[in-house]
């Protein structure tokens, strides 16, 4: 019995396979996003403060994702390296980078990332829309998610 639990942390295989398509779908969307904003740019540059904010915030969505598609190939290298990997975790450079050395610590920079995301999509919105009352009311509840989640992974440690 205790070797079929042991065994069975392959199946987190399938785990890594989603994140891994996941966050080189991300890369690719991306790498298309920005040849098309490079050619509708070359071809009619903006020409007002309007133009120009929205250029920034496509760009700015564009930092979005690939944070996200980073976020994926952190948790696909990490559940490699934790589940199936039998080298240790203080082998990888690529966890050391990130002093992702246990799971508990894999769940803390999942945090922190989702923080600055959040942070950037409230960033958006502000460009975006400017300084509007649902700005406010966003700004507060990102601030809010924000604050608890640092709460909560400093108390982690």
């Amino acid at each position: 019995m205790e070797r079929l639990f042991q065994n069975s942390r392959f199946l987190v295989i399938i785990a890594i396979i989603t994140t891994a398509i996941s966050s080189l779908l991300v890369y690719i969307t991306c790498v298309n996003i920005v040849f098309n904003v490079f050619k509708t740019t070359l071809i009619s540059l903006p020409d007002s403060a309007k133009g120009g904010k929205e250029m920034i915030v496509e760009l700015l969505k564009i930092l979005d994702l690939l944070l996200i598609g980073i976020t994926l190939q952190v948790i696909t290298i990490s559940l490699y390296r934790l589940f199936i990997s039998p080298s240790t975790t203080k082998s990888s450079q690529f966890l050391a980078a990130f002093h992702i050395e246990d799971f508990h610590d894999l769940k803390i920079t999942l945090v922190q990332v989702t923080s600055v995301i959040l942070v950037i999509l409230f960033l958006e919105h502000a460009v975006e829309f400017g300084g509007t009352i649902e700005t406010l009311y966003l700004g507060i509840s990102i601030a809010i998610v924000v604050a608890a989640s640092t709460f909560s992974w400093r108390s982690m440690k």
